[in-house]
């Protein structure tokens, strides 16, 4: 299993999983005229899991029961996030969604600190979130925004219980195996939809590049960082996101950014790193040894 595994220190490794995932949401946003949501999300979670499957080959006979509990509702977790961000993100702008979206992790964060100094730079952190809003609320409509919300909560139980079950099993198996059940809350809705009859070989591979940027590679490389560094720290972290939305949405779908969002970004980055810099050091869930 090791030989799937990237040797990278948590903090990059995190980063780099961030950059993924919004440029694979750039891709979807791109399918969503054709595909839906529904369709969208079934070809991203479906494709994953073959990829993921024929890459990391797991042995289901070989899980015992305590890994079993923990990856079933990983996955369930990991679709259901995945839908209804995809619902939310046909409705609003992307920037935004992944700002309402983000309030999941923060509030996990925010329960999570001990000391005062994490409150200020998750404090810092939702300033910048609040500033990054789209002014006069272009574009916005309240079914949207609460789909944005759900998927943050399912986002801050998707976080607990990664790290749950990377304590039980390695991250690439546990990936694999969580996507297989991250499918069940989605294909439903996906096949009643009716697009995927519309499927062409260019959506076809246009889906093929969301499943590894959005999901392969990400949530990969999620589980890994998950398994040395705390809750806390990787949520605060993830505060990134909105910051590489916004930046996303203006380089690849031409979403300008106004000077308040830039003032977010930095509100954002100078939290991510503050937390960083002053996180404690803390013993690996796993030791690496697979």
């Amino acid at each position: 299993m090791s030989r799937f595994r990237l040797s990278l220190p948590a903090i990059p490794v995190v980063l780099l999983a961030i950059l993924s995932v919004q440029g694979g949401a750039a891709i979807a946003k791109g399918l969503f005229p054709v595909l839906g949501a529904a369709g969208t999300t079934s070809l991203r979670i479906g494709l994953s899991a073959l990829v993921l499957l024929l890459l990391v080959r797991p042995n289901l006979r070989e899980l015992r029961p305590a890994q079993w509990r923990a990856v079933v509702p990983y996955g369930l977790a990991l679709g259901t996030m995945n839908f209804l961000f995809y619902c939310a993100l046909a409705r609003i702008p992307l920037g935004l969604a992944v700002t309402l979206e983000f309030v999941g992790p923060l509030g996990l964060a925010l329960l999570g600190s001990r000391r005062w100094v994490d409150v200020v730079w998750v404090a810092l952190a939702g300033a910048g979130i609040v500033l990054i809003t789209p002014p006069g609320g272009h574009g916005i409509d309240l079914p949207g925004m609460g789909l944005a919300l759900a998927a943050g909560l399912c986002w801050a139980v998707y976080i607990v219980l990664g790290r749950r079950t990377a304590a039980v099993l390695p991250g690439p198996r546990a990936v694999a195996v969580g996507m297989l059940f991250a499918a069940l809350p989605v294909l439903p809705f996906g096949i009643a939809s009716g697009s995927l009859l519309h499927l062409t070989p260019h959506l076809l591979l246009l889906a093929g590049l969301l499943a590894l940027f959005s999901s392969v590679l990400p949530f990969s490389l999620e589980i890994q960082a998950l398994q040395s560094l705390s809750t806390r720290t990787f949520s605060i972290l993830m505060s990134l996101e909105p910051v590489a939305a916004a930046l996303s949405g203006w380089l690849l779908l031409n979403e300008r950014l106004t000077l308040s969002q830039w003032v977010a970004v930095g509100c954002i980055v100078v939290a991510s790193a503050g937390a960083t810099l002053n996180a404690p050091a803390e013993k690996p869930v796993i030791s690496g040894e697979e």
